[in-house]
């Protein structure tokens, strides 16, 4: 992951319905969410919904599958993993074992999806 795609995803979680939406998609994998749960489950109009979402898929923190008339959100595992290793892989400066047992969770999540799109 690099700096610009760092920074956008962490703007995108930076509002408290956008990151309580992106946490209710992780609780609900790998399954996801058609978008009128997403707004039910969190008390939420489904036109801000709809926005949310969207800025959360151009983050690449969302995918999105129609299945008919509904569209399916799922939260990007793999995005998730790739910012939070972007964000500890140079801590500790000059001790690394401190964050090995961290990194090396991160580095073992998610292996069903290895990208999404």
């Amino acid at each position: 992951m690099d700096t610009e795609s760092a920074l956008a995803a962490l703007s995108a979680l930076s509002q408290s319905t956008r990151l309580e939406i992106f946490r209710l998609l992780v609780r609900h994998e790998p399954d996801g969410l058609p978008a009128g749960d997403v707004a039910r489950h969190l008390d939420v109009p489904q036109n801000t919904i709809s926005a949310h979402l969207a800025t959360l898929a151009r983050a690449g923190l969302l995918t999105s599958q129609r299945h008919s008339r509904l569209i399916v959100y799922r939260a990007c595992l793999p995005s998730l993993r790739d910012l939070m290793l972007f964000l500890v892989r140079d801590c500790c400066a000059g001790s690394p074992e401190l964050c090995a047992p961290l990194i090396a969770t991160l580095s073992s999540c998610c292996p069903s999806r290895e990208s999404c799109s």
